[in-house]
């Protein structure tokens, strides 16, 4: 398949991304403290307490350190995950795990007082998904808008930098764009492109003979 030409790349791409903090960064706020992000569900919900939280102590890059720390020993220590998946553990028997724990001051208070607040409440199991939309959160605090340009082999620099262009045109003010190119052969050709952790836009290859395939088979 022939690959895309770096002109038609930045063409295509221009005429497809809408207003990036429109979908990515939508102001909302909780009592006295503004967060950049509105966020649902329960892990959204308890993201938004904590950075409130963490906003007014002052603790933010501190909170934001420490769960990266947490959430590499939950991805790297399968013990870490049974003990906050279990359901066979009391919610007390959780708190006072987790406070023996944290207690040897490598944390903030912050942190610590939300984890017991997680035990007691028995959120424990979707703690890494808490941290994850707390992440979103303080990514959307630096005005930082992640985008993941994945294509068939190594984009090359000048297109790269070309298609950064082309998206930071699309940035509001005091917004930056953090962007990383992730390679997938099986799109074939093309690319496909993230913003953010909610919208996509697929000029893939791939998804083009999907989508030929699927005329070709309803016209028969």
């Amino acid at each position: 398949m022939a690959s895309f030409t770096s002109f038609n790349l930045a063409k295509q791409l221009l005429t497809s991304v809408p207003k990036l903090a429109r979908s990515y960064a939508t102001p909302a706020s909780t009592k006295a403290v503004k967060v950049p992000l509105a966020l649902h569900g329960i892990e959204g919900r308890y993201a938004t307490a904590l950075f409130g939280a963490a906003s007014k102590q002052q603790t933010l890059e501190k909170v934001e350190a420490e769960l990266s720390k947490i959430k590499i020993a939950i991805e790297k220590d399968s013990k870490i995950r049974n003990f906050l998946e279990d359901p066979s553990l009391s919610r007390k028997n959780k708190k006072a795990s987790i406070e023996a724990l944290l207690k040897d001051g490598k944390y903030s208070e912050t942190t610590k007082n939300f984890f017991v607040v997680l035990a007691e409440n028995g959120r424990l199991p979707v703690t890494t998904k808490i941290i994850n939309s707390f992440q979103s959160l303080m990514v959307a605090n630096r005005g930082e808008v992640p985008v993941t340009i994945i294509t068939a082999k190594d984009l090359d620099p000048n297109i790269l930098r070309r298609l950064e262009k082309s998206l930071t045109n699309f940035l509001d003010q005091g917004q930056k764009l953090i962007v990383t190119n992730k390679v997938n052969p099986l799109i074939l050709g093309g690319l496909v492109v993230e913003i953010g952790n909610d919208k996509t836009i697929d000029l893939s290859v791939s998804s083009k003979l999907a989508k030929l395939n699927k005329l070709l088979t309803d016209a028969i």
